[in-house]
């Protein structure tokens, strides 16, 4: 554990992505001095010039504030942040292990190799990234053998509950905050970064280490399997000519279950419910627990088998043809608000229709340098307008605002034919239909 000291805390936060990058601004704005340690140069420049290396809304301003102000800044040499700082987050990604279900902890084990022979004094090292259970004490027990301080170095997780686009809001006024502590003095050193949203009443959890590893995997996996029900439910009221949105709004009033994540669409993606979810279920297989396996499965399943159902939809609405048609897909990001393309659901699904055979043309507004790097083989618009010339049919798969406020009537006489397929259930159906289009919403009649 860190020695005690009177000036204020020093932070260092390792790997500044899209978890590293908020907490680094946030805790400057929390009033404490951050090094961030970044080892790509590219993301290195930008964030020294105050600049995020994602699309994420408040978080360029919050960056550039602090920056210019000299409490934060980065570097890529681990040796300034060693014995400079009382507390080290550990905040790189765990991605799905490629061939594998499991996580992918390569990131995690490069920052102790990095990290730990240069820490010479007692100190707390807090992990951040979504690790499977039982990662703490292995991380503790590398740390304890390489580092001089030995035993010294004090190990805690403390999960992260950011949701993309809202990433400063949810860092700078968490709804929660967990501490996965091994002692008192643990507990108080987070207790005295957190300061701040403590004193707004943010509820903190105190845990032991497992709980708190558990705790963010196990929120994932239940709002992936929330997510799928309610496209389960969907594909009922489909079949029966029901209204899924009027059947979540009457399911949410239910205080036990609630409105939230309670959104028919194409699925979740990104770069962690689908990947933590996976991993949840690896680990529970490691650890020999098969009814979460088999639960869990159904869940994944359910989300594929969604995207495969707009895929199947769109060819019902093109008249059982791909070849010669023309397909707009609204939507590269996995939802509104951010850049982030992976596992996107809408541009999985522009992919599909693309191998069948037709052709497909997208517009993001904030995605597209992103989708063009993963899916190279779509054509892409500068605009909505564009992206619909000449289209048998447009799909709505990402509910960015401005695609609510196209002008229906000012897009017919630029389709070939006028067909929507809502996979949002967010437009204004009667304003569609009555300016002459042939609307479609899953789960909607």
């Amino acid at each position: 554990m860190s020695e005690a000291t009177s000036r204020p805390l020093r932070i260092a936060v390792i790997g500044t992505n899209y978890l590293g990058a908020n907490t680094a601004a946030g805790m400057a704005e929390f009033g404490f001095d951050v090094v961030g340690v970044e080892i790509d140069e590219h993301r290195l420049k930008l964030l020294n010039d105050g600049k995020a290396p994602l699309y994420e809304p408040g978080l360029d301003p919050l960056l550039k504030k602090h920056v210019d102000s000299g409490r934060l800044r980065f570097t890529k040499d681990y040796t300034e942040i060693a014995d400079w700082a009382d507390v080290h987050f550990i905040c790189v990604g765990t991605p799905q292990l490629e061939g594998s279900e499991a996580a992918d902890l390569t990131q995690v084990h490069s920052v102790v190799s990095m990290l730990a022979p240069l820490l010479t004094r007692p100190t707390l090292v807090v992990g951040r990234s979504t690790v499977p259970v039982g990662t703490s004490k292995v991380v503790e027990a590398r740390l304890h053998a390489e580092a001089p301080a030995g035993t010294g170095i004090e190990i805690a997780w403390q999960p992260e509950f950011l949701r993309e686009a809202h990433g400063v809001d949810d860092t700078l006024h968490p709804d929660r905050l967990v501490f996965g502590v091994q002692s008192a003095e643990a507990e108080a050193r987070l207790r005295e970064v957190f300061a701040t949203p403590i004193g707004e009443g943010t509820p903190v959890v105190v845990c032991n280490l497992p709980t708190a590893e558990l705790v963010k995997g196990g929120a994932n996996a239940f709002l992936a399997t929330k997510i799928s029900f309610i496209n389960a439910l969907a594909e009922m009221a489909d079949a029966t000519g029901a209204d899924v949105t009027q059947l979540a709004d009457a399911l949410g009033y239910d205080k036990r279950i609630g409105r939230g994540m309670l959104y028919a669409g194409p699925g979740y993606g990104g770069g962690c419910l689908p990947k933590d979810l996976r991993a949840f279920m690896h680990r529970a297989g490691e650890l020999g627990v098969e009814e979460v396996i088999t639960l869990l499965r159904e869940v994944d399943d359910i989300n594929q088998r969604r995207r495969a159902g707009l895929v199947d939809i769109t060819h019902e609405m093109l008249g059982g043809v791909w070849a010669g048609k023309n397909v707009a897909v609204l939507g590269a990001a996995f939802k509104a608000g951010t850049d982030d393309v992976r596992d996107s659901p809408a541009l999985d699904v522009a992919g599909r229709i693309s191998l069948h055979g037709a052709t497909v043309t997208v517009y993001d507004p904030e995605a597209m340098e992103n989708a063009r790097k993963v899916r190279p083989t779509l054509r892409y618009a500068s605009s909505a307008a564009e992206a619909c010339i000449g289209a048998h049919a447009v799909l709505h798969l990402t509910e960015w605002p401005e695609f609510r406020e196209l002008d229906p009537a000012a897009l017919r006489g630029s389709v070939e034919s006028p067909v929507i397929i809502d996979a949002r259930l967010l437009l204004d159906a009667a304003k569609w239909r009555a300016a002459g289009w042939t609307y479609r919403a899953p789960g909607k009649p």
